[in-house]
């Protein structure tokens, strides 16, 4: 790459729903923009969860001046402590996101971070850029956007927004600032692209306080509400209105405990001492004088609603008269555990109430008008769609076209996609990225097709394991071989097949041959016994001893 250029570099979020990241270059300067995972897919079995490919990041780790964090979900920070291992550089955040972030680190092997609070109206020196923060309104306080100036103009990165005229922590979008930017040039505007196929306005969350307000106040017994961790306007609308009927709050789930600590401890989180309760004395006070705030609106399965839901938590048990809300809408792949918990919920006689039956939730993001206001106040020369999906992408690119910009001033680019620009304007410059990166438990690694098909054939047809012990001197079988099958055959058929596959390899090991050729010869007649008797294809583990 020739470094006396501009070039922003897509880590993640483009073209997906999450592990948003994005790498701003200029001569020997790199400055990243938020660090964030993204939940696996259903085919993803055993991943925990999904990062940006930061390679390109750690192979330049000593020119990172700066990490900038635009607001605390997990999609924008869940993957800094995997940044932080590897790259020592100064990380820029608001009051609460950077409490958020500390919260996180003991959990992670980072040590030490060099962490700085910002604020809206802020300006910070990072190597060549200028970043000057203002305010957005999001469905978490203390959300950034960011104006950066570059040596070539000024670069708008939205952060995740919507504009809400009567947000519930009362800090509205700086539209003058906008305003403002757009009246002295923007050269290229970034900007959030989730609900680009939402026409119209997303309502309020104020709105939503209302609805919440109204299903407390009317409930008869407990209510169980069950939210992102992270969602604090949320927590809070459901506090007031607790308080405000009378409800003590009990707060279980690992995260949602320890957010809900950082943000009182900020001051973003109003709640009194004597206004909580513990959470193994709910069973024992008068449900119509109790809220929960709980984790598992995604229907996580170790999350406090799913145990809940499984009658497995040790100190809240659903039953009737309960009244349960799920406060989120499904990232596009969690459906299917969402609506098995919600059959649960209903299996133990709760009332439950979830977005397609009553608007208990409201977006974070802007729909269509306010992503064509934000493009009318900024005026940008050139427009890049940013965090979202590939048709989100798309949609937004023919929204900012609407608005009058030219079609080829417009860039729909993906993750590990990079965009060169120079005096000349942008253009496309190959790609620093062709894979995911996940972590499985303690690994963190490129995403390998060849486990994910090894891990899809095991849970599809389970696995035959087939040990044979033979003489070292004659070479003749000692006993019968031990067949041992997991998730491939039914009770019925394990006598049958099994005797089968005995009597195969006996008339295998007879004809004779070295090691390698004997188990060459199980492995083929297995894998074909077992798909002549049964139609399915198990992993076939031959092994081979001699005593």
């Amino acid at each position: 790459m020739n470094n006396s250029r501009l070039h922003i570099i897509a880590l993640g979020g483009l073209g997906e729903i999450g592990r948003n990241m994005l790498v701003f270059e200029y001569d020997d300067d790199l400055m990243i923009v938020d660090a964030g995972l993204m939940f696996p897919e259903n085919d993803m079995l055993g991943i925990d969860v999904v990062l940006p490919d930061m390679s390109y990041v750690f192979q330049r780790s000593d020119r990172v001046r700066g990490i900038i964090i635009t607001h605390g979900h997990e999609d924008h920070i869940g993957a800094l402590p995997y940044l932080l291992e590897r790259v020592q550089a100064p990380v820029y955040a608001t009051a609460l996101t950077r409490g958020l972030i500390e919260a996180k680190l003991p959990d992670a092997q980072v040590r030490t971070a060099d962490m700085h609070t910002v604020a809206s109206g802020d300006q910070i020196a990072v190597g060549a850029f200028i970043v000057e923060c203002f305010h957005v309104s999001h469905s978490i306080p203390d959300c950034i956007g960011l104006a950066i100036h570059t040596p070539l103009g000024v670069v708008v990165h939205s952060g995740d927004f919507k504009f809400d005229h009567s947000p519930a922590d009362g800090r509205r979008t700086d539209f003058a600032r906008l305003a403002t930017l757009g009246a002295e040039g923007v050269l290229m505007l970034l900007s959030d692209s989730t609900n680009a196929e939402q026409a119209g306005y997303t309502p309020s969350e104020s709105v939503l306080g209302q609805t919440l307000a109204r299903v407390i106040g009317e409930a008869e017994g407990r209510v169980i509400v069950a939210s992102f961790a992270s969602n604090i306007s949320r927590l809070q609308q459901v506090i007031d209105a607790s308080v405000r009927y009378g409800r003590q709050i009990a707060i279980v789930g690992r995260s949602m405990i320890r957010n809900v600590r950082v943000a009182r401890s900020l001051g973003y989180l109003h709640v009194d001492d004597d206004e909580l309760l513990a959470p193994e004395r709910v069973d024992d006070v008068d449900p119509a004088r109790v809220t929960v705030l709980c984790t598992g609106s995604q229907g996580e399965p170790t999350s406090a609603l799913v145990r809940m839901s499984k009658d497995d938590f040790p100190t809240v048990t659903i039953g009737p008269g309960d009244t349960i809300v799920v406060s989120a809408s499904p990232i596009p792949g969690n459906e299917e555990m969402i609506n098995r918990t919600l059959d649960s919920l209903f299996r133990l006689g709760a009332t439950v109430y979830y977005d397609e039956v009553l608007d208990v939730h409201v977006s974070g993001h802007a729909s269509q008008e306010e992503q064509k206001m934000l493009i009318n106040l900024v005026r940008p020369r050139y427009f890049v769609p940013i965090h979202g999906e590939y048709r989100h992408l798309v949609w937004h690119s023919r929204l900012a076209e609407q608005c009058g910009v030219p079609r080829e001033n417009v860039f729909v680019i993906e993750s590990g996609d990079v965009l060169q620009i120079d005096e000349s304007g942008p253009r496309r410059a190959g790609r620093v990225s062709e894979g995911l990166y996940y972590v499985d438990g303690s690994a963190v690694a490129e995403m390998e097709q060849g486990i994910q098909v090894e891990r899809s054939a095991m849970a599809s047809n389970g696995v035959l394991i087939a040990t044979v012990v033979l003489d070292k001197y004659s070479n003749s079988i000692v006993g019968d071989p031990h067949i041992e099958s997991r998730g491939f055959m039914y009770q019925a058929e394990t006598d049958g097949i099994g005797e089968r596959i005995k009597t195969e390899i006996t008339q295998i090991v007879a004809r004779g041959g070295n090691r390698n050729e004997m188990l060459q010869r199980i492995d083929a007649a297995l894998r074909r016994l077992a798909l002549a008797e049964t139609g399915r294809r198990p992993i076939v583990i031959p092994i081979l001893l001699k005593v």
